[in-house]
């Protein structure tokens, strides 16, 4: 019977800096989780954030490519003209 929990991970190899392996072995060791447990929790925190990010831009780009942003002659418009209905009310009241 194939083991579950290898089909759904793989193994990846990583050198770190001797003062990065401190640090992550001391966290380890105050949870009393295995150095993986703690990488792991790192690189989906990475992911989640700056990762993402990364992602979003590079999808951003994709639907620039494609054809499917707002040109920016547009934007500037619609930001004149909200600005000068603010201006008009700010006049009247």
């Amino acid at each position: 019977m194939p083991d579950a929990h290898r089909s759904t991970s793989a193994p990846v190899s990583l050198r770190l800096p001797a003062d990065v392996t401190e640090k992550l072995d001391k966290v380890a060791a105050f949870y009393e989780r295995p150095r993986s447990w703690v990488m792991l929790r790192a690189l989906r925190q990475y992911l989640a954030e700056e990762g993402q990010e990364a992602l979003d831009i590079q999808e951003g780009i994709a639907e620039f490519d494609r054809g499917e942003g707002i040109p920016l002659d547009d934007i500037l418009a619609a930001i004149d003209a909200k600005l000068a209905e603010l201006e008009v009310k700010r006049a009247a009241g």
